[in-house]
């Protein structure tokens, strides 16, 4: 079992930053591939960026270039540095940890952490 507790939301004006931060306990945290996903209203939720165990990044086109996802083992801590925010990164972020064991998968979530982006 895995719980994971984000911070760092809140809002900010177009074009400024946040970083959040996901602290993970009750488990092996290095063991799992960490995400970052987010839901505005309306619309299903999606995969913003990702980390492998191994510490392999990866993003969704949109944020490509703008967003920084980074993992620190030792504080079982994952992190999503987001810049150039635009409107339409507004959404609830949620962070996940999964992994694959032989054919079980392990899937957790937090609770959210609201982004506004406005003027």
């Amino acid at each position: 079992q895995v719980q994971l507790v984000e911070s760092g939301g809140g809002w900010v004006q177009p074009g400024g930053s946040l970083r959040l931060s996901c602290v993970a306990s009750g488990s092996i945290f290095s063991l799992y591939a960490m995400g970052w996903y987010r839901q505005a209203p309306g619309k299903q939720r999606e995969l913003v960026a990702a980390i492998t165990s191994g510490g392999s990044p990866n993003y969704a086109d949109s944020v490509k270039g703008r967003f920084t996802i980074s993992r620190d083992n030792a504080k079982n801590t994952v992190y999503l540095q987001m810049n150039s925010l635009k409107p339409e990164d507004t959404a609830v972020y949620y962070c996940n940890a999964y992994r694959v064991v032989f054919i079980s998968q392990y899937n957790y979530w937090g609770q959210g952490t609201q982004v506004t982006v406005s003027s």
